[in-house]
């Protein structure tokens, strides 16, 4: 099988991924994902296996593919923002940070505001209530229409007043 065979076949295989998981189908999800690494490992396939995991609540396995990706492409963001929000999730907090703040450095990565988001979460429930408007602040800043944030800032304020 050629090289471009191999490339076709896990796009094809990552697509049909994608489209179970957002279905909800997250164990033919796993599977899907798979089969596109096995034909071509990508960033974008470990991370979101990775994603599939963590439905699954599988944070540690999780975390491993999201390590897979950043070993096979630096620049690619999402895996850096997973991390941190399976790590809050695991309720290690400050090993997030440091994880989201690469998210944000990253060169390849579109929903920015996510590690904003999250490090807002993280500062909330470490009682910075300043530090975390301020992270909700930015979060909305890249992305106006981000209901969880405009929630989270909402719900912060009224806190604080």
């Amino acid at each position: 099988m050629s090289a471009r065979d191999k490339i076709s076949l896990a796009s094809e295989f990552f697509n049909k991924g994608y489209e179970l998981h957002l279905k909800g189908k997250i164990d033919e999800a796993i599977e899907a994902y798979k089969a596109s690494i096995g034909y071509y490992p990508t960033a974008k396939a470990h991370t979101f296996l990775g994603w599939a995991y963590s439905l699954r609540g599988k944070y540690e396995e999780a975390i491993e593919e999201c390590q897979i990706a950043i070993d096979l492409d630096p620049s690619f963001g999402n895996p850096y923002n997973d991390i941190g929000s399976y790590l809050i999730n695991l309720g290690r907090l400050d090993e997030a940070i440091g994880w989201l703040q690469k998210a944000i450095e990253a060169e390849d990565y579109e929903p920015r505001h996510y590690p904003y988001f999250n490090l807002g979460r993280i500062y909330e429930r470490k009682g910075d209530w300043f530090t975390a408007r301020s992270y909700y602040e930015d979060a909305l800043k890249i992305n106006p229409d981000f209901e969880p944030a405009k929630n989270a800032l909402i719900r912060l304020t009224a806190m604080m007043n």
